[in-house]
């Protein structure tokens, strides 16, 4: 699996990886089509690591800093599959943390 290029989500959401090194990491945009923030979404960056493996269907992990429109970080875990119709497929988990005014808050930062 080559993360290198334009990958988009069922959500609508867009992430270009520009160049995944021979040791696996990569830098890249994210473009989301969601979000709380009250300011207008931007491209945000994100960097990231690629476990290069021999049988191709790698897993990786990546942070979205959203620094240009709201307080908070994402990170992203997933893994690369060869799709029935040959297509490279990702599939993700993410967590994403919002900054909180008080630990009292701490609660509800993290979705």
């Amino acid at each position: 699996c080559n993360l290198t290029g334009w990958w988009e989500n069922d959500l609508g959401s867009k992430m270009q990886v520009f160049k995944v090194g021979n040791d696996g990491t990569f830098s890249g945009e994210y473009h989301t089509a969601v979000s709380s923030a009250k300011n207008p979404i931007q491209p945000s960056p994100l960097v990231g690591s690629q476990h290069l493996d021999e049988n191709g269907q790698h897993t990786f992990g990546f942070t979205v800093n959203w620094k240009k429109f709201s307080d908070s970080t994402a990170v992203f875990v997933g893994q690369c599959f060869n799709g029935d119709n040959g297509e490279e497929v990702l599939h993700t988990t993410w967590l994403l943390r919002e900054k909180v005014d008080s630990e009292q808050d701490d609660w509800k930062a993290t979705r």
